[in-house]
């Protein structure tokens, strides 16, 4: 199955990086409910493709109108595998953008992360004029911080999204 549905946004050397459609929401789910996104991003409540598809429309698919960017999906060229996502986000408690990413456990260790976030990373300097990028993780999340560091983010500092929420690093070009 092709899962080049919409138009590329990003083309590195082995991935496209595409918006997200509503096809995409089985594969969201299983994203969603993969051991390392409970972990370190949380539980969102994702018990079926059907709340997959309900949490798109509400967390993702907007932001490509309201903020000219948002989450992308990674596919693989050599065979179109979706293998995860990478994306800028925009959060009303962070002063700019931060990127994100996140991939199935096979696809780990491949230097997939790597080569989309860096991707992602040009898009928006060289497209969006996103001079500043912020990135937020778990601080026990070693691989991404290891990923960001990678990407020449640093550490800036810690805070909490919400209150009720975990210490997380801050991080900042």
């Amino acid at each position: 199955m092709s899962h080049n549905l919409k138009p590329m946004i990003i083309e590195t050397e082995r991935l496209i990086l595409r918006e997200m459609t509503l096809d995409d929401a089985a594969f969201l789910y299983k994203l969603m409910n993969s051991e390392n996104w409970f972990k370190y991003i949380g539980d969102r409540g994702i018990n079926s493709v059907e709340a997959a598809r309900a949490y798109m429309l509400k967390s993702y698919l907007g932001s490509y109108q309201k903020n000219g960017f948002g989450a992308y999906m990674m596919v693989r060229k050599t065979d179109g595998e979706l293998i995860g996502n990478c994306g800028l986000y925009k959060r009303e408690n962070l002063k700019h953008p931060d990127i994100g990413f996140a991939m199935l456990p096979e696809f780990y260790k491949m230097g997939y992360g790597y080569e989309a976030a860096m991707g992602v990373l040009k898009y928006a300097k060289e497209n969006l004029n996103i001079d500043t990028l912020l990135a937020i993780t778990d601080k026990e999340n070693h691989s991404s911080i290891g990923l960001l560091n990678k990407i020449g983010l640093n550490q800036k500092d810690v805070i909490k999204l919400d209150k009720a929420g975990p210490d997380l690093l801050l991080f900042s070009n």
